[in-house]
């Protein structure tokens, strides 16, 4: 199985992709979409139609055939949300339209299921991105960050099938 991880961003929005074999994960590709940089903040639509575009592209070239966001947490800056909130809306779009379905996971629980801690640092998450995927290049922390949240999904989606193998064998 293909994983997408995906880390919103307006104006970098990582990703990153790995092959799931049992329990063996293996790194494809990752990178970082960068939106067209503008007067200050740009345009916002245009901002958003090039990381859709970005993002068409990786899920055309790579076909994964799963994929997961990381929430959006509210900090202080209200308008900064927001627009971290429609630049997540694109991360979620882009995979739905190649009609996979989308895990989203808070920030804690990535690092919690990558590093062991849910209060994990940036270096930290790397760091063990590199244990999990060996001989892996990182693009950058949002790349990590996006890498992370697929290893996230993978551990997910084992533990889901096997509890449901466990069910059907209870039932039947």
């Amino acid at each position: 199985m293909r994983v997408l991880g995906i880390d919103p961003g307006l104006r970098n929005l990582g990703w990153g992709i790995i092959d799931v074999a049992g329990s063996k994960l293996a790194h494809v590709a990752n990178g970082i979409c960068h939106s067209a940089p503008g007067d200050g903040d740009g345009d916002l639509a245009q901002r958003l139609f090039s990381l859709h575009s970005q993002l068409t592209e990786v899920l055309r070239q790579y076909a994964p055939d799963a994929a997961a966001v990381e929430h959006t947490f509210v900090n202080k800056d209200a308008v900064a949300t927001l627009k971290l909130g429609q630049a997540r809306g694109i991360a979620l779009l882009v995979p739905a339209q190649f009609g996979l379905t989308v895990g989203e996971y808070a920030p804690n629980a990535v690092k919690k299921t990558v590093v062991g801690v849910g209060h994990a640092d940036k270096g930290q998450v790397d760091h063990m991105v590199k244990v999990q995927l060996p001989g892996v290049k990182i693009a950058g922390p949002d790349a990590a960050d996006a890498l992370a949240i697929a290893i996230c999904h993978a551990h997910h989606l084992q533990s889901a099938g096997r509890l449901q193998a466990a069910v059907k064998r209870a039932a039947g």
